[in-house]
């Protein structure tokens, strides 16, 4: 069987990407993907990974699990989403290291499930916003609280995926950036899923409605009707086209409020961030999800 993780990074669009791939559960069902509800398997699993804290599991621990998330049911492939696997917030810098929790966490998810194919995927994001994100959803009561002593410009997302490369070197890693996920949502539901890119798919644009004017939509699927794309490339060229006359500003702006930083912080850890994207892209056996 092919297992699914897509581990979180604090993107905010992490749930409602979820949300759009269980739109779709019976029609991905009927092609042996199943997407259970995130009841059924995110405490579940993260208690078996702590109780089990880096012992084997008992044989027949998988199956088990397994009854228990399908409910008895068979799939081909399990499709799973939780956006605080590695980690809580307040422990993203634990131990002085970027997710020092992800090698304990995936290898016990691989321990898990040792005969299956394990695929995980990872949204990444700009430093300049994430960290931000990250101290405003976390119960601490200051930045520095959170980093650690870690310095910002310190931080590596290709670090992050280097370990799991490194430690999970048969697990298929995919990995995309948070900021382009309003042009490749109905690539990333279909990538989830496994399932052919023609195929069919409901909340292709559920995103892109969330983040564009009531107008501005109705515009867009006007103009995508009378002047269908033809290929996947010409229609985000679409969609950003729209998205830069129709964007919402409050949704697609995110406010950094860190005491100390400035425009120019923000300009360098964007800068930073931009570098290492094209390092995550040279990794070997990265599936990368560029625009």
């Amino acid at each position: 069987m092919q297992i699914v993780y897509h581990i979180g990074a604090n993107c905010t669009d992490q749930d409602r990407l979820l949300k759009s791939v269980l739109k779709n559960a019976s029609t991905f069902a009927d092609l042996g993907v199943k997407v259970p509800g995130p009841g059924k398997y995110r405490r579940l699993i993260r208690e078996t990974i702590q109780t089990l804290n880096g012992a084997e599991p008992a044989a027949d621990t998988r199956e088990i699990l397994i009854d228990a998330i399908l409910d008895d049911e068979q799939c081909n492939r399990l499709v799973m989403s939780h956006s605080q696997f590695m980690c809580v917030h307040r422990r993203v810098f634990e131990n002085d290291v970027f997710y020092a929790l992800a090698e304990k966490k995936l290898m016990g998810l691989a321990s898990l499930f040792p005969e299956d194919e394990i695929e995980v995927f990872l949204a990444i994001r700009n430093p300049a916003t994430f960290l931000p994100a990250v101290f405003a959803d976390s119960p601490l009561d200051s930045f520095d609280e959170l980093m650690r002593g870690v310095d910002p410009m310190d931080v590596r997302w290709s670090d992050l995926v280097a370990r799991i490369r490194n430690i999970l070197p048969r697990v298929q890693l995919t990995v995309w950036c948070n900021e382009d996920t309003p042009l490749i949502w109905a690539q990333l539901i279909r990538e989830l899923a496994g399932v052919d890119p023609l195929t069919r798919i409901t909340g292709g644009f559920d995103l892109l409605s969330t983040i564009m004017s009531n107008d501005g939509m109705k515009r867009f699927v006007a103009y995508l009707k009378a002047n269908p794309p033809q290929t996947e490339q010409q229609k985000r060229r679409i969609i950003a086209a729209f998205l830069e006359r129709y964007a919402l500003e409050d949704e697609v702006e995110d406010e950094v409020d860190i005491p100390g930083w400035t425009e120019e912080t923000v300009e360098a850890l964007t800068a930073a961030y931009e570098e290492d994207i094209l390092r995550i892209e040279r990794i070997p056996g990265v599936n990368f999800i560029a625009p």
